[in-house]
């Protein structure tokens, strides 16, 4: 049984989907595993992680104004409001996707669709940068 461990160092540059599917194959890559499992977790609350359509950009954007739509920013119902408008609908967004994923490795690649991508899913306007750890196991 082989395992690694590794944290991608993602940089987006705003709200939005950030593929980085390549950067999970290479850590498959590295670990040598043939079969088995990779696990990502993103380690903030106001960002997710998905597996998406790679291929039709107007998915990714869709996606994020029907979820801007539906958790709009300026809800007086929020109290939590210290780090700006976008804090709170970024926090209630993570809590409606997820901070975890799971995807089967077989002969040493990631069982993914023709069409699905690895998605950090940003929900703040402006940061600098979000950590993913990414663990694979298997033989």
């Amino acid at each position: 049984m082989h395992q690694l461990t590794k944290e991608l160092l993602l940089r987006p540059s705003g709200q939005g989907l950030i593929e980085f599917t390549h950067q999970v194959t290479e850590v498959i890559h590295e670990a040598g595993i043939q079969q088995g499992l990779c696990t990502l977790f993103v380690r903030h609350t106001s960002a997710s992680l998905i597996i998406q359509e790679n291929a039709d950009p107007s998915v990714r954007d869709d996606l994020e104004a029907f979820l801007n739509r539906l958790v709009p920013e300026n809800d007086p119902i929020y109290t939590h409001t210290d780090e700006g408008p976008d804090d709170m609908p970024a926090h209630i967004k993570g809590v409606l996707t997820a901070t975890t994923l799971s995807v089967p490795i077989v002969a040493g690649r990631l069982v993914l669709g023709t069409w699905q991508g690895i998605y950090l899913w940003e929900h703040r306007h402006h940061r600098s940068a979000r950590k993913v750890v990414v663990h694979a196991i298997g033989q």
